[in-house]
């Protein structure tokens, strides 16, 4: 029996009943599209927590105040809060030969009023250096002036959206903003930047720290960004800055120091376990149409009895016999899978002009793996039948027609 003998009985066998067939093409093709649908799904959710990351800056450092490991001495006393950082401590950091760019921040909200229209925004407190260090670009005008960062200077910087919110078309530079009772001048408009973790940048006020302790009457920062002068300096500048606050603070532990790429490694293996744990979810699927599969063509060796003893009269092995049933199995299981990838590409492709700024990526692993897993669910639920059906005696087999 040759190759193109094997192939044309199992094309007729499938087009022979095509609702079942359909059936069988189905159930595999939803399991393949879902494994590379959520596959990609978690790529793309591992790909936009990196780009967030991303623009916060590089060789970025975030240190805390208070300290979030476990020791083993006795309790905090009932109340006790974490010691406060303060813009002093922030400006000594910068004695670190590592460390390129220090911006402490102060982060409150308050209402922010041009003549009737009021809105309440976030309002970041900083220095110069936050416009290096977190990326940020203007479209008007100019960020913060540099200096003494005692100066409690009455500028501030509005996001793209909270110009637009409070000016419309009209310019703002130059003219005032009333900042809870103070009132600012703006001397710069921001880009459009979007969410950044949470926060979106162009719906901010930005203001020289000194001015936002005082507005916020308090001397505590919320945290202080801190750029390594490059990657390999990371390392040494974490432990230069706990060192340096640990100096300022009678030789206590009193923040925690988290660096970019630490944080990024912890949620890109977060998001990978969860991309294969989804993705191995859906592969069950495919192993119901394998067992989907299987059914039929039982049903189907019931349908075919005489068929089979006709083979096996004039001539057809065991083993020939078998060979037909599992490459009928696995052109069903090949075919599924070709409509699967299709179904998941036009999904990607739908789901990418839905939602254009989520990074939508397929892992290259994906259509190997729900192809590979797919033709083998499909080859190894074949066996049981196509042994059923080359064990059939062809006399009793024919005697059934």
């Amino acid at each position: 029996m040759r190759t193109t003998d094997v192939i044309g009985f199992c094309r007729r066998a499938v087009s022979g009943y095509p609702l079942r067939s359909c059936l069988m093409l189905l159930a595999m093709a939803i399991g393949v599209a879902s494994v590379v649908m959520l596959s990609t799904l978690g790529e793309g959710t591992r790909r936009y927590v990196a780009n967030q990351f991303s623009s916060l800056g590089t060789h970025l450092l975030i240190v805390l105040p208070g300290r979030s490991e476990t020791t083993g001495g006795p309790p905090p006393m009932m109340g006790q809060t974490p010691r406060n950082l303060t813009v002093q401590d922030a400006m000594a950091l910068t004695r670190s030969t590592a460390v390129s760019r220090v911006a402490p921040i102060v982060v409150g909200s308050a209402p922010v009023s041009v003549g009737s229209r009021q809105r309440e925004i976030t309002i970041l407190g900083s220095t110069a250096e936050l416009l290096p260090i977190r990326n940020l670009a203007l479209s008007l005008g100019r960020f913060i002036p540099a200096g003494d960062v005692s100066r409690a200077e009455a500028v501030c910087v509005l996001g793209h959206k909270a110009r637009n919110e409070l000016f419309g078309n009209r310019s703002p530079l130059g003219r005032f903003v009333r900042i809870g009772e103070r009132r600012f001048r703006v001397i710069g408009v921001l880009t459009r930047k979007g969410q950044s973790l949470g926060v979106d940048i162009s719906d901010v006020a930005i203001i020289p720290v000194a001015s936002a302790t005082a507005l916020f009457n308090t001397e505590s920062l919320f945290r202080i960004l801190v750029q390594a002068r490059n990657r390999d300096a990371i390392s040494r500048a974490k432990r230069n800055l706990q060192e340096i606050i640990r100096d300022r603070h009678d030789g206590e532990d009193v923040v925690t120091v988290i660096t970019q790429d630490a944080l990024l490694a912890t949620f890109d293996r977060i998001l990978r376990t969860l991309t294969l744990a989804v993705a191995g979810i859906a592969a069950i699927s495919l192993a119901v149409a394998g067992i989907l599969i299987m059914n039929v063509m039982l049903v189907a060796i019931s349908q075919r009895t005489a068929e089979i003893g006709l083979l096996k009269a004039v001539g057809a092995t065991r083993g020939q016999v078998l060979a037909l049933f599992l490459v009928e199995s696995t052109l069903l299981s090949l075919f599924g899978t070709a409509a699967g990838l299709l179904i998941s590409t036009g999904g990607v492709i739908v789901l990418k002009q839905m939602f254009p700024d989520f990074p939508l990526a397929v892992p290259w692993w994906s259509p190997a793996a729900a192809t590979a897993t797919a033709i083998t669910t499909g080859t190894l639920f074949g066996i049981l039948p196509a042994r059923r059906a080359a064990r059939l005696d062809p006399v009793t087999a024919l005697a059934e027609k």
